[in-house]
């Protein structure tokens, strides 16, 4: 009895080394990770639970269908204090074509850093050289209803990246859809995000071919519920929770909530399972008229990074 319960043992734990090995095998083989890192304060402000929601500007990032549920045209800036000294800021624009049914948006994304210096081992301390490294990324996006309650949508984005003398340049894909189930104000979001092919840095003719390894896009499964259990008066509670398959770590869980007074002051909080070191978020935003036709939202969230301090989010958007 004993040592059948030592093999139960040592199998569970063999399972589970096995299953760490395999994680383990996966981190640092995808380029343009940036493409993971999510946009919006508001989003952040509820644990990155978002893709069931994906009814603002961000939407380009977390659920391209969800753009369609954008009634007026939208502009919106969001800016991303990251760990590191590394900053992520993202641009999008919403609106629609008289002559096609749909929506459309562009959008705009960048991840940069301060210019290093250059070092080798003669000169640990620098050449006097600097250099710089980044990301950027272009996305267009159509989503339109298919039925009253069923939405979908594509993102077709050029992805490109640098670091000093080298580069190179891609297309990915996102695809997401959106369902309304009609009751509590519950829908069901799916995307599957950054579809693309393997890339490779250009070195110029010193490199051989086969001196270059290749890295594959970070393709990134996500789907989500979201509800509003009180929606009635001028309080509103939306709530929700998501699941994302990375291709290069575990499963993670997110769930967050956003309370709306008189839609006019926002208050969020939300928290993450299955990161390595990242945990609660919270989150805060107010909106007001600027004139007639025009109405502002400034969101602001702060998420917690554990040992690596904490990110920064602030977003401004702007619909008429």
């Amino acid at each position: 009895m004993k040592r059948f319960s030592a093999a139960l043992i040592l199998t569970g734990l063999l399972a589970g080394s096995a299953q760490a090995a395999q994680i383990f095998e996966k981190v640092g083989t995808f380029d343009a990770v940036f493409l993971k890192v999510p946009v919006g304060a508001r989003s952040a402000g509820m644990g990155d639970a978002f893709v069931a929601v994906a009814d603002d500007g961000s939407a380009t990032y977390w659920n391209s269908a969800g753009i369609a549920h954008i009634n007026r045209t939208e502009i919106s800036f969001d800016h991303n204090s990251w760990i590191g000294g590394l900053l992520m800021e993202h641009f999008a624009y919403v609106f629609n074509l008289k002559q096609i049914p749909g929506t459309w948006a562009v959008d705009a994304r960048s991840l940069t850093m301060d210019r290093q210096e250059v070092t080798d081992p003669y000169h640990p301390d620098g050449t006097g050289e600097t250099f710089d490294a980044g990301y950027a990324a272009f996305g267009l996006t159509y989503s339109r209803y298919f039925t009253d309650k069923f939405s979908a949508g594509v993102t077709a984005r050029y992805v490109t990246a640098g670091l000093a003398d080298n580069s190179w340049h891609t297309i990915t894909f996102d695809v997401g859809s959106l369902y309304d189930v009609g009751l509590s104000g519950i829908r069901i979001g799916m995307v599957i995000q950054n579809i693309g092919g393997n890339v490779k840095y250009d070195h110029g003719a010193e490199v051989t071919e086969a001196d270059v390894r290749t890295s594959k896009m970070p393709t990134m499964f996500r789907v989500g519920i979201s509800a509003t259990p009180l929606g009635e008066g001028n309080n509103k509670l939306l709530t929700a929770l998501e699941f994302s398959h990375p291709p290069d770590n575990k499963e993670h869980l997110n769930m967050g909530a956003e309370y709306q007074f008189n839609n006019y002051l926002f208050l969020r909080g939300g928290y993450k399972f299955g990161y390595d070191s990242e945990n609660w978020a919270g989150g805060v935003g107010l909106r007001f008229p600027v004139s007639v036709k025009t109405k502002a939202q400034v969101d602001y969230a702060y998420s917690n990074m554990q040992s690596l301090s904490g990110a920064h989010r602030i977003s401004v958007k702007f619909d008429f």
